[in-house]
């Protein structure tokens, strides 16, 4: 596919996002609207925009090349987010709108103190970077390689090049223009999933049964792993349960999905938004499934070698670009531009939220509104996507594995620590050593690398996604530990 049409093509998708956020950002742009939305959302457009955020270009790109090496394993995963995704409507929501907050960190500094509330907005800052950093990065290289390097433009432009694009239709709206163009861009990810299996399935000559029947009779299409518990990281038990404390964490406890269940007028909507998102959310992932089983097909049909690919994240656009016509590569652009535009401008507000009003105090000043404060949130909003330049390079250079897998063992490490604050907060009644907090919340990461890399040698035990599961339980440990009786009885 030729280049030119591919950058068009990307260039018009921007246009459109902008003229998006000029209509719904020119009659109101301040901090209110920024954070969260004049707490005027609609739960449906919420729920439906909420897809495109949570799902990711990871979803698009990773899951269906992940499927050749554990077949539809990953599911097993799903099936304990769709669990996380309960226990966040049931029990974290209820919370947080009852305490009335716009930073879900608050609730730190009110129930185990300020050292405890900081610690947990930099586990966030860090976390979400990352992951937002590894989100682009993956749609950053196909971009690379089918766009930017046909007139040889280094790759930390082609970064540049992206987040001024997404800076362009944020920096005023913030969420309230989000909401509205996630919205939109989840359109153009279930569209192209769904186009995607029929242009393949075409290709391979099938009809809606016949690919129903090849996607179930493949190799492929095993769900549940029960063998070998110990030394697999594919067993459900690890994988299921992964899922569930993976969801609390990168959901229930980080502000970017968080933000935008709060920005709703009341606690019934913000939890009719989760679970019709928990639904949609599952379904979807077993159609990328399903995607990533036709693509094995296709390259095995075809005589294309999976084995030379760098990494099987190449696989989709390999085919896609390559190896089906102009529509389909076109859809699969489109697909792949939404689901990791919609991740990233959707981080870039949180970061920008969260850095505002936990550490510039913005939601206690005079007037949140200030013409002053509104400029001095443009600048940590430019900050963090230079930032996020700088953390693209740098794993731009270190990473040797599928981007899915990359990113769910980089949050077991940055937000395990947040699971062990937030359940000690909620299940014990004692007070935390409020100095301390920050060094466990160092030492438990610490500790659980050291645990990661030896458990196979030590125990005969392989840590999977459960290592989160690991790292907010020492963090709960050791908080009880050092903990002392509270001398106050505040309910939350």
């Amino acid at each position: 596919m030729s280049p030119i049409i591919l950058l068009s093509f990307l260039l018009g998708y921007f246009a459109l996002l902008v003229g998006v956020a000029y209509f719904t950002s020119r009659n109101n742009s301040d901090n209110s609207s920024f954070f969260i939305a004049n707490r005027n959302s609609k739960w449906y457009l919420v729920a439906f925009g909420m897809i495109g955020t949570a799902l990711s270009g990871v979803t698009f790109i990773s899951v269906p090349g992940a499927v050749g090496k554990s077949d539809f394993g990953y599911f097993q995963f799903i099936l304990g987010n769709a669990v996380g995704f309960i226990i966040i409507a049931t029990v974290l929501l209820p919370l947080y709108y009852r305490l009335n907050i716009i930073s879900i960190y608050t609730y730190l500094e009110r129930r185990l103190g300020f050292w405890s509330y900081k610690s947990g907005a930099v586990i966030f800052l860090v976390s979400r970077t990352i992951g937002s950093a590894f989100r682009l990065y993956l749609v950053a290289i196909v971009l690379q390689k089918f766009i930017f390097d046909a007139w040889s433009i280094p790759f930390w432009l082609t970064i540049v090049i992206c987040l001024v694009l997404i800076w362009l239709y944020t920096h005023k709206g913030g969420l309230k223009t989000i909401i509205i163009t996630d919205t939109l861009q989840t359109v153009f990810l279930l569209l192209s999933v769904v186009l995607s299996i029929i242009f393949i399935a075409r290709s391979l000559n099938l009809d809606i049964a016949g690919t129903f029947e090849a996607v179930k009779n493949s190799s492929y299409s095993k769900i549940f792993f029960w063998e070998d518990f110990l030394g697999s990281k594919t067993h459900f038990l690890k994988q299921f349960f992964g899922g569930i404390f993976v969801t609390i964490a990168m959901t229930g406890l980080d502000q970017d999905l968080m933000q935008k269940n709060l920005s709703m007028k009341t606690i019934g909507e913000a939890q009719k938004n989760m679970f019709t998102f928990t639904t949609v959310f599952v379904i979807m992932n077993i159609f990328f499934l399903s995607v990533g089983a036709l693509l094995y097909l296709f390259a095995a049909k075809n005589g294309i070698d999976v084995a030379a690919l760098k990494t099987p994240d190449h696989l989709y656009p390999e085919i896609a670009l390559n190896h089906l016509n102009v529509i389909p590569g076109i859809i699969f652009m489109l697909g792949l531009t939404a689901a990791t535009f919609a991740t990233t401008d959707s981080a870039l507000t949180a970061l920008t939220t969260s850095f505002c009003v936990d550490f510039l105090h913005f939601d206690k000043k005079a007037d949140q509104n200030d013409p002053a404060l509104v400029s001095k949130r443009h600048l940590v909003h430019i900050g963090f996507s230079v930032l996020m330049v700088v953390v693209i390079m740098i794993f731009k250079i270190i990473n040797d594995d599928s981007v899915v897998n990359a990113i769910f063992k980089a949050a077991g490490y940055t937000y395990g620590p947040l699971v062990g604050l937030f359940g000690f907060g909620m299940l014990t009644k004692k007070a935390v050593t409020d100095k301390l907090v920050p060094y466990i919340c160092i030492l438990s990461p610490i500790l659980c690398f050291i645990i990661d890399i030896n458990s196979l040698n030590w125990f005969g035990y392989a840590l999977g996604f459960e290592l989160i599961i690991l790292n907010g339980l020492l963090t709960f440990v050791m908080l009880w530990i050092t903990g002392k009786t509270s001398t106050t009885q505040t309910k939350f």
